[in-house]
Formats: C-alpha cells, structure tokens, sequence
C-alpha cells in the first residue's frame, strides 16, 4: 500500500466523521420551550365559551411548561380568520389555535389532518336552544307548533355562518319540520343580547354566555343539543327527551398546531394539557360551558374531527346549507 493510500483513506474517514457528527448535530432536537412566548389564537370575540375554556387550560399550561402563553383573539369569518393565521405562523411549536366544531365553511379553509395537527380535544358539550322568557311559547312541543303555525315569524341566532350553533339550527329545522331563519353574529356575546331583547326570536348559542340570563329569568332554555342533561342546566331536556328522537349536535374544541410541528413537541403539549383538564380551574370553566372533558389522543382527536365534520357536510348537501 503506497502512502498516498493511507493518506488518502485516512483523509475519507475524517471527512466521514465530520459529515456524521454534522448530521447528528443537523437531527438534535432544538429546546423547547425557550423564552419565546407561545401565542394561542380565538377566531371568536372575548367572552364566548372557546374564548374562557381556552384561557383557562392556557393558563394551566403555562405554568406547566414554564412559558408565558398570550391568548390572541382573532375573530372573523366564523373562525376562519384564526385557522388562516395559524396555518401561516410556522411549525415551530409557538402557535396553538383552539378549533371549535363542527364548523363549515363555503370555501375550504385550513383544517386538522392537512395544514393543522391535532393536539388534544379539550371538550366536547351541548349548544342550548334559547328565547326570550317573555313572549315565547314554555316547552318545545308548544314552540314546534307556533313556529308551523307562522313559519315566516321565527329566527335564530348564532355565532356565525357554518358554525356548530349554525348547524345545530339547521338540524332542527330538518328534524322538526321547521324554517327558522339564521341570523349570524362574530360572538355570542351580543347574539345573547338580541334574543334577551326580542330583535332575534330564539338562539343556538354556547352555554357560557347564557348561563346568567337563564338563571336570571330573562332566556327561556328549551333544550341542550347533546344527548346527555349538564350539571349548570340539569333541569334542562335534551332534544330526544324534549320530542325531538334522534338529535345530536354535540360541539367540541380541539387544540391544534400548524402542520409539521415536532411530534416531540406536540406530544409535550397534548400532555400539558391533559393534565390542565383535571385541575380544578379548568373542571370549574367547563363544567360552567356544560362541557365535558377530552381524553384522546391527538390521533383519536383527528380521526373524531374528520368523522363530525363528515357528519354536518352531508347535512350541508342535503339542506342546501348556504355557507360564507
């Protein structure tokens, strides 16, 4: 062996050896989290039920993770505004947005399993079917008649176009031989305020901010969405036990980050809030959202999305839903 053999063998190896611990530099997982905050984005206005039961579990998971975490309120085209934001923020572990459903929208918009990942569902709970105590019929069957009786005369409010209350309406009206007109809103906040004053007959509308005026006496509650009475309203029916056989729209909140962010990370964040669910903060903001706890895994989370979200596309279809 000539000694430009060896020099040259041992110059090839030490290039080898470089170009490893390169790459195994390249692969070593970054940090997470540093002290960059995380920001966590509401399509909806402050005061909804996505916007308190997501700042309370990020609040619990702050304190978990040891980084501060801004709750970012972007509301706007039924939460499509916050899906867009998140989808262009960047997988690097520091942007989560809370996803309610099940929500449709004309156009296609970001979604989980495409340019979203779940994380973790956070809860899952009925809407509650609303009207003025004064000057609406006192059960459902009672209201079922008046509004066949003058089916031109009945609305209904929601949080906006293709949102789970939006569907819900329009579940009822196929269910129960109704034409309820939908009147959208960017919250529920003001939506509440119309219906409590009359310039919007009933209202599908989160529990949170309803709870008050029912109890207060000034929103007559019908009935909640899920097939299954929640403790803040436990004298209010289901659909099934108020007449309406079969009904079920039950709506979720899903945590969720742009695509291709570290499993690692998502795994640590699914984690956190996990743990953020069973705390007493958060067992208190959903059991006022009449909310129920999640416990899938960001996988199970998915597949669940998909499944609802194909559930409300073929009522869509078959009731020429019109969408925005």
């Amino acid at each position: 062996m000539t000694l430009r053999s060896v020099f040259t063998r041992r110059a090839f190896a030490g290039c080898a050896l470089a170009l490893a611990a390169l790459a195994a530099h390249a692969e070593a997982p970054k940090p997470w989290p540093t002290a960059k905050p995380i920001t966590w984005i509401v399509g909806f206005v402050p005061g909804g039920s996505v916007d308190v039961l997501t700042r309370a579990v990020a609040r619990v998971v702050a304190d978990r993770i040891g980084q501060s975490i801004v709750v970012d309120n972007r509301p706007g085209a039924s939460g499509a505004l916050a899906l867009q934001y998140a989808a262009r923020a960047g997988s690097d572990g520091y942007t989560l947005v809370t996803v309610p459903g099940p929500v449709l929208h004309a156009q296609r918009q970001p979604e989980i399993g495409r340019e979203l990942a779940a994380v973790a569902l956070l809860s899952q709970g009925p809407i509650v079917f609303v009207g003025a105590a004064a000057g609406t019929p006192p059960q459902l069957k009672d209201l079922i008649a008046a509004m066949k009786k003058e089916p031109d005369r009945w609305n209904f409010a929601s949080s906006g176009t293709g949102t789970g209350q939006h569907l819900a309406g329009e579940l009822f009206n196929t269910m129960a031989g109704t034409r309820m007109v939908h009147v959208p809103y960017k919250g529920g906040g003001q939506a509440v305020t119309d219906v409590v004053g009359g310039q919007v007959s009933l209202g599908m509308l989160g529990v949170t901010p309803v709870l008050a005026q029912i109890k207060a006496g000034k929103l007559r509650a019908y009935a909640v969405t899920t097939p299954f009475r929640i403790p803040s309203l436990p004298d209010v029916p289901t659909m099934a036990e108020a007449g309406l056989k079969g009904y079920d729209a039950t709506q979720f909140f899903v945590a969720a980050v742009p695509a291709g962010t570290d499993a690692a990370v998502v795994g640590k964040l699914h984690a956190a809030i996990a743990a953020a669910l069973t705390t007493p903060e958060v067992k208190a903001a959903l059991e006022a959202a009449g909310q129920l706890p999640g416990s899938l895994s960001p996988a199970q989370t998915q597949d669940f999305v998909v499944q609802s979200l194909s559930k409300f596309n073929a009522l869509a279809h078959r009731s020429n839903i019109t969408l925005q």
